[in-house]
């Protein structure tokens, strides 16, 4: 499991980005300490729906890194 330094530690937060999570979405999403890996400000509905909030590798491309998909734009654009 991957931590980034410097986000906060507490239960409502995602490990990921550190964005709030709610209690229900932590239960809903979570893994089973109900820490939330990625939540709806870091990923899209379709990963969320089959386990990428409670860390789990799912098939469909992440939207941060996957150019283009869920109407990201590239992060080569975005820099220039």
């Amino acid at each position: 499991m991957a931590v980034r330094f410097g986000l906060p530690e507490d239960e409502n937060s995602c490990i990921h980005c550190g964005s709030h999570v709610t209690d229900g979405f932590r239960r809903v999403f979570g893994d089973r300490n109900h820490r939330v890996h990625r939540c709806n400000s870091c990923d899209s509905y379709a990963r969320l729906s089959r386990g990428s909030g409670a860390g789990r590798e799912v098939r469909i491309p992440d939207p941060e890194t996957a150019e283009g998909r869920h109407g990201n734009t590239p992060k080569t654009e975005r820099s220039q």
